[in-house]
């Protein structure tokens, strides 16, 4: 994989964050902090373009969230100066789960990662703050995420960067030692870890996706390279079957410039006093 100068990486995305979100009229962000890496890695960023004072970050665990996600969390926030905020999503997910107690763990989890935002825009709302994204490009490519729930954002820093980046990213920021060690997991579940859910590890599908998306090779010459035809398989399959996680809504053509495909930059328009 192509390594980044992350030291100009820092600099871009700071620019991003700062640019973005003062383009759209705000000052201050939110972002759901888990004690995981890329929330860890987006917060910083904010704060660096933004000031520690327009930064909140928000812990929203689950009844059987791991104590370990909240104390990392809570270690970022002390180091870097931020205000934050606990909101136990417990009674709101039991309550939703009444209506049918016997959902499968997947169902739960997106029941928790949809909360989870319905808080987040919910703070939005009340302080006038813009919600920060923390899914990374690995996640988005293969549609390891749930839609409407962590994958939902206003500008998102970090979903240009694979899993492998982050890490170096998070080196080089700063982030503490216990998040950059520990195994990824989207907390949903007790015991769940990202690499045993999706069958692979991220260092092994980061390589492999930088073939197929980066430099465009062909399945022979990845093939040829030594990647295991299976695993191929899969991971394309995975890339093709999330597509419409990744974009919008599709909305049928009928008129000349249509949203989202023909119309897409109003936000760079000089502000109508």
């Amino acid at each position: 994989m192509l390594e980044l100068d992350y030291i100009s990486a820092e600099q871009i995305l700071v620019n991003f964050i700062r640019g973005e979100v003062r383009k759209s009229g705000f000052q201050k962000v939110a972002l759901g902090l888990s004690g995981g890496i890329d929330s860890a890695v987006s917060c910083v960023l904010a704060v660096r373009a933004l000031g520690k004072e327009n930064v909140l970050a928000v812990m929203m665990p689950y009844k059987t969230s791991s104590p370990e996600s909240l104390s990392d969390a809570k270690v970022l926030t002390q180091q870097e100066g931020i205000a934050s905020e606990l909101v136990e999503i417990t009674p709101a997910v039991d309550g939703f789960f009444t209506l049918t107690p016997n959902a499968t763990p997947l169902r739960r989890g997106n029941v928790m990662a949809r909360m989870r935002m319905i808080t987040l825009y919910d703070i939005s709302a009340r302080d006038t703050r813009l919600v920060i994204g923390t899914s990374n490009k690995t996640e988005l490519l293969l549609g390891y995420g749930t839609l409407f729930g962590d994958m939902a954002s206003a500008i998102n820093p970090i979903g240009d960067l694979y899993k492998t980046h982050i890490w170096a990213l998070a080196e080089h920021l700063g982030v503490p030692q216990a998040i950059i060690k520990k195994k990824p997991s989207a907390d949903l579940w007790q015991g769940q870890t990202d690499e045993q859910e999706l069958g692979f590890a991220y260092a092994d599908v980061d390589r492999l996706l930088f073939k197929l998306v980066e430099e465009r090779l062909s399945d022979d010459e990845i093939l040829a390279d030594g990647t295991d035809a299976a695993f191929l398989k899969k991971v394309k399959r995975l890339v093709v079957r999330s597509q419409f996680k990744r974009l919008g809504p599709v909305i049928a053509k009928l008129s000349s410039r249509t949203l989202g495909i023909d119309f897409r930059y109003a936000r760079d328009w000089q502000a109508v006093k």
